[in-house]
């Protein structure tokens, strides 16, 4: 799970094991929580980014 698509494909896959009756739902419970952390995860990568990027475009305008 590297991309916020990734993680809403897994947790769709596990709500639907769940109601199908292939997946516990303490088990769910916890690959959810996964899931989460993950997202948590991969939105402060891309903040960073952001951050990162907009640090770069102000030098580069304070420069000239």
């Amino acid at each position: 799970m590297t991309n916020s698509k990734e993680v809403r494909r897994a947790v769709n896959r596990v709500a639907n094991m769940v109601l199908n009756g292939e997946l516990e739902p303490k088990a769910a419970n916890a690959i959810l929580y996964a899931c989460n952390v993950s997202l948590g995860a991969i939105r402060t990568d891309e903040q960073q980014a952001k951050i990162d990027e907009l640090e770069t475009l102000v030098k580069e305008l304070e420069c000239r």
